[in-house]
């Protein structure tokens, strides 16, 4: 199979998995395509890639972890538990107006959103341009009155955000490079620009990936800043997804949103009873 050029993107056979599986690189067609091969093989190639195997399309900083997964049948649903985990926000704040994700990855969230949470303005900010130049391999929409993709640092984005009138109801962080989270939303100072740019019944939600000690870190930050209106699940994968919420009055009423998650679980298929039984227990057990 020769190599095949889009505007910016080189598609080659993948030189692991099946022979039919292709990869996406951001390469021009006269590269040294063996080179470029050998060097994704290695771990040693440091832009984003993808994988295509007819009927999943994952994005890859490394080989070692999976950033996105898309299902080529079904290019809106979520694939990736965390992603599936992160829309548990919808249990407790039902029609936000607007939505500030900081990562774009392969825009899982932002299709779902799109799709499924039509009371919502969504703004997605991503520093890799990189990662953007893989929007259309993913089926991501064009920008329009309800979804825009922003190149920038999304520590900044917050600050933006919380300046203007129309503060963000939901922050959705997944903002992950190579080597983990990123270091702009790795602070203390970090999580208190959210909770200073949230609406008053805003909520952060937070996908901590990588080492246990890391992930403490981070939810120590967090029930701080948020002085412990904090909930989380913890996935088997090593991913805790958080959330955190500004509300000072913040005091969840079980049954009234086991009922809500039945609801979400018919009009979304994913398992919201599930997470509202997970958020819960995390709430009796104090989250660590």
């Amino acid at each position: 199979m020769p190599p095949v050029a889009s505007p910016s993107i080189l598609v080659l056979p993948s030189p692991f998995f099946s022979d039919s599986d292709t990869i996406r690189l951001l390469e021009s067609p006269d590269c040294d395509t063996d080179w470029v091969l050998r060097q994704v093989v290695s771990g040693a190639y440091d832009k984003p890639f993808v994988i295509d195997d007819g009927a999943t399309r994952t994005l890859h900083f490394s080989l070692s972890l999976i950033q996105s997964s898309m299902s080529l049948k079904d290019p809106f649903r979520l694939e990736l538990d965390y992603t599936q985990a992160m829309m548990s926000f919808l249990l407790f704040l039902h029609r936000p107006k607007n939505i500030l994700m900081l990562g774009l990855g392969g825009g899982s969230l932002a299709k779902f959103c799109y799709r499924h949470v039509g009371s919502a303005r969504i703004s997605v900010v991503e520093i890799d341009p990189r990662v953007i130049a893989f929007r259309d391999e993913f089926e991501l929409p064009r920008d329009d009155a309800r979804l825009l993709v922003i190149e920038g640092d999304g520590a900044d984005e917050v600050i933006r955000s919380g300046q203007a009138e129309d503060k963000p109801d939901v922050i959705m962080m997944d903002a992950f490079d190579r080597h983990g989270l990123s270091g702009s939303v790795s602070s203390t100072h970090f999580y208190q620009t959210v909770y200073d740019a949230l609406a008053g019944r805003g909520v952060m939600v937070a996908n901590l990936a990588g080492e246990k000690n890391d992930r403490i870190e981070h939810l120590a930050m967090i029930a701080d800043v948020f002085d412990d209106r904090v909930l989380s699940i913890m996935l088997p994968d090593g991913n805790d997804i958080v959330l955190a919420f500004r509300a000072p009055g913040f005091d969840p009423r079980w049954r009234e949103i086991a009922n809500q998650a039945k609801a979400l679980r018919a009009r979304t298929g994913l398992d919201f009873p599930k997470f509202a039984e997970r958020l819960e227990r995390s709430r009796r057990l104090r989250y660590l």
